[in-house]
């Protein structure tokens, strides 16, 4: 057994450090702007669970705001929202051949596929529905 925890320990102390670019705004970027490539410089430092693909953050929305110099993480950025609050919106009820469409208030913000509530306005109730790549909300 002894020979066994040797060689891991000489594994251990002879592998590389480890370490990766990690991407951090150069600026202040608040919450529902739209990050740019400008707006990212690489950073030589490794970090658990931060972003290091420019493909996953440029072009998405930043779902809190992200300071300069910190790392971006998954749930920091989204797909941008494409109906926000009191949006006039078409809501579509779908089954089988059958489709009805009326106009509703969308009652949050959300990108396509997410989840969020309106207003029907001819009968003033409350809706769930998902949003598709129109704006308009599929309801249940």
């Amino acid at each position: 057994m002894t020979g066994r925890y040797l060689i891991f320990a000489a594994c251990l102390l002879t592998a590389p450090e480890l370490t990766a670019d990690i991407l951090v705004p150069v600026r202040t970027i608040r919450a529902k702007e739209i990050v740019s490539a400008d707006d990212l410089v690489p950073k030589d430092v490794e970090i658990e669970g931060a972003l290091s693909d420019v493909r996953d953050i440029v072009g998405q929305e930043a779902r809190v705001a992200l300071y300069a110099g910190r790392p971006v993480r998954p749930g920091d950025v989204g797909p941008p929202a494409i109906v926000s609050r009191n949006d006039l919106v078409t809501l579509v009820f779908l089954k089988g051949g059958l489709r009805i469409a009326t106009e509703g208030r969308a009652l949050g913000r959300g990108s396509e596929g997410e989840i969020i509530r309106a207003m029907n306005l001819s009968s003033r109730t409350t809706v769930s529905g998902r949003i598709q790549s129109d704006g308009s909300i599929e309801v249940q």
